[in-house]
């Protein structure tokens, strides 16, 4: 089940979701808002990355910005301004908000795990034309859900807890 605004502040008010900082505009029709938090990983390694071997603190230049112009073909990482926590019976899936997309923006399908908590890392890539982003654009939309039932095994990876950029870990 999809919430509504009105399950997601239920949730917010029992303990079930945090987001910090929260705004006015956060909460949606049907999911919530996030902002970009300035923090951009830009790729800066032109061998080939090999999962296990590479060191990804060699892959990602990790840089603190007030606005970006993503170029065409570029990719990076960029990560939240809020700090989110969800119980292990929610979970959510990650969109880039249309304004963006129809920039031709491209965001890297993502979903946030039952039990997970931290500032969320996304990877975009910018197809057709230059595109600013400002630090404190709500660019993220995220779609949170209900399971059946509690998880099992609530997120507890190597992600949990980051405050601002999570730059990938070598790959297990």
């Amino acid at each position: 089940m999809i919430l509504s605004d009105v399950d997601i502040k239920r949730y917010i008010e029992s303990g079930d979701l945090l987001i910090e900082p929260m705004y006015k505009d956060t909460i949606r029709e049907n999911g919530v808002d996030l902002r970009f938090s300035g923090y951009i990983g830009k790729v800066s390694h032109d061998d080939v990355f090999e999962p296990g071997e590479t060191n990804p603190d060699d892959v990602y230049r990790v840089l603190y910005v007030d606005e970006y112009i993503v170029d065409p073909g570029e990719f990076i990482i960029l990560s939240t301004e809020e700090y989110i926590k969800l119980s292990d019976s929610l979970m959510g899936f990650i969109n880039l908000r249309s304004s963006f997309a129809r920039l031709g923006l491209i965001l890297s399908p993502t979903i946030v795990d039952a039990g997970f908590e931290g500032a969320l890392t996304v990877g975009l890539y910018s197809s057709v034309m230059p595109v600013k982003i400002r630090r404190g654009d709500r660019f993220l939309h995220v779609v949170l859900s209900r399971l059946s039932s509690n998880t099992s095994k609530p997120y507890s990876g190597r992600y949990r807890g980051i405050h601002g950029l999570s730059k990938p870990f070598p790959i297990d």
